[in-house]
């Protein structure tokens, strides 16, 4: 599968752009256990013209991580270019158009799923910044704003002819915001369909190697993208890899294995930000972890670990639990 002048192998898993998850850190981490695209947090194209440093520094990219994606969004089409020409600047190996975004903070104001009410617009803005830069654009969206407006089959032939080298697409409308199953029916339809030429990326309740290997082989997807099966448990990629590529699960680790690199991964938040904010950034991955399910009476472990306000604190914690 190629995008633009990137190449993959088979079965392509990449990790999916989440804000206040796919810090540098932890995409670094990603790639690590075998992620083949990683991309960033996604990025205001309004506060990115205004130069708002938060907003910049989340452009920061490193050879390490690479082959990377710098994830904008916003509803003006000016806007929309002048980020993307300034995301270029940064070196990425893909610029991706956020069209998919369900919270209302985003939405509600007719950015990211806001724009499939307004696909004219959407189409536009792609257009746009496809002529403005020289890296590969690519989309991630949605099935549509609601059930009665799922729009994807023909809003893809519309995106593909607006010279997109990838699409991403979620298998679930804006209404349905990540609640029920994931419809990867109309992903099928999408790859399926004979017009289609561009790789298709499919998003959507990918937290398992058995998922993963199910998209491909039903769907036909040329990718998969995990989000949320991968906060807490950036090993994953390493399972569905192996999967992937010889049709058995890997051993499972011992359970220091994966705590180390929780561990690991909050030193380098501390190093990164400091130690408060790294910490308070950490919780969100120790709180999702699968590593600590099935635990008995864990609960008031868990609060314990949400509660550490220094990495000392945390990791005494988390020793109690490995000693038991």
């Amino acid at each position: 599968m190629n995008i633009g002048h990137l190449t993959f192998d088979d079965y392509p898993v990449f990790l999916a752009p989440m804000e206040d998850v796919t810090d540098i850190g932890f995409r670094l981490l990603c790639k690590q256990f075998g992620a083949d695209m990683v991309y960033t947090e996604f990025i205001s194209s309004d506060a990115l013209i205004r130069h708002i440093s938060k907003t910049q520094s989340k452009l920061e990219v490193s050879d390490e991580e690479r082959p990377v994606a710098v994830q904008i969004y916003g509803r003006e089409v000016e806007a929309m270019v002048r980020a993307a020409q300034i995301c270029e600047e940064a070196q990425p190996d893909v610029i991706d158009l956020n069209f998919g975004c369900p919270v209302k903070k985003v939405a509600g104001k007719g950015a990211g799923s806001g724009m499939l009410r307004t696909p004219d617009k959407l189409l536009e803005i792609t257009a746009a910044v496809v002529k403005a830069v020289n890296v590969p654009v690519t989309v991630k969206t949605r099935l549509g704003w609601d059930a009665d407006n799922q729009i994807i089959v023909d809003l893809a032939e519309r995106l593909q002819d607006c010279g997109i080298a990838a699409l991403t697409v979620h298998g679930r409308t804006r209404a349905q915001m990540y609640a029920g199953e994931a419809d990867w029916t109309l992903i099928g339809a999408v790859k399926n369909n004979p017009r289609m030429h561009i790789p298709i990326i499919g998003n959507g309740d990918i937290n398992s190697p058995e998922r993963a290997r199910q998209a491909f082989d039903r769907y036909g997807v040329d990718a998969v993208m995990v989000g949320r099966g991968s906060i807490g448990a950036p090993w994953i990629f390493q399972a569905m890899k192996h999967y992937l590529n010889t049709g058995e699960l890997p051993e499972k680790q011992p359970f220091d294995y994966y705590l180390s690199v929780l561990k690991q991964q909050i030193c380098q938040s501390v190093e990164r930000l400091d130690e408060r904010r790294g910490i308070l950034h950490s919780r969100r991955h120790i709180a999702a972890s699968p590593l600590f399910k099935g635990i008995p009476d864990f609960k008031p472990t868990r609060i314990a670990m949400l509660r550490a306000a220094t990495k000392e604190e945390l990791f005494g914690i988390m020793e109690q639990i490995y000693a038991k």
